[in-house]
């Protein structure tokens, strides 16, 4: 056989091989699409984000954190942070008044913020250097109760603990997950009380 010959061949079995492949790609995504449909016929189930919006509250939340941190006035570190589809949640344990109505300000003015809920507490009394040990390892232990539960999207929420008093915050699927968050925190060894600041994803 001639090379000619031998390299059409070749291009014939490549061009089988891809359009099986298009083949295959195409009914997957005829499957994704029904599942997708199938799952909107339930009213009760919280409005998923798009790629587009997960990025975008991504830039958003990375514009925040540096707005706060370019503020000598704010200690950035003390606040959590929860951004959906241009809504912001901050929370955390803060100094005063004043800095929350600073850090209000300057997240307001952020490009891309439509909205800005203020869930954070202002501290009270001073931790010791023991506190804040096992406020740390408190904090690791909600977080890995939170992750050990299947039917919990731990990543959605932001822990953090302060004299044994736990905060959970950030945007959840419903209020099932936000109860059993709270029941799961409040069960974790050395937690004394457990703060509900979490939003429903609407």
């Amino acid at each position: 056989m001639n090379p000619f010959h031998r390299r059409r061949i070749a291009n014939a079995a490549m061009a089988s091989a891809l359009f099986g492949v298009f083949a295959l790609s195409l009914a997957a995504c005829g499957d994704a699409s029904n599942t997708s449909n199938t799952s909107n016929t339930d009213t009760s189930a919280p409005q998923s984000s798009t790629v587009g919006e997960v990025i975008d509250d991504t830039v958003l939340s990375t514009r925040i954190k540096s707005a706060l941190m370019a503020n000598p006035q704010i200690n950035s570190y003390d606040f959590k942070l929860a951004t959906r589809n241009g809504d912001v949640l901050l929370s955390g344990f803060v100094d005063s008044q004043a800095q929350i109505n600073l850090a209000m300000d300057t997240v307001r003015a952020v490009d891309g913020v439509k909205s800005v809920q203020n869930n954070m507490t202002i501290k009270t009394g001073s931790p010791t250097v023991g506190n804040k040990v096992d406020d740390g390892i408190t904090t690791a232990r909600v977080k890995a109760a939170l992750l050990a539960d299947t039917g919990i999207r731990s990543l959605d929420i932001r822990v953090v603990t302060r004299v044994g008093t736990v905060q959970l915050s950030g945007f959840v699927n419903n209020q099932a997950q936000m109860d059993r968050a709270m029941q799961l925190a409040s069960g974790v060894q050395g937690v004394l009380e457990v703060s509900n600041e979490m939003q429903i994803k609407q």
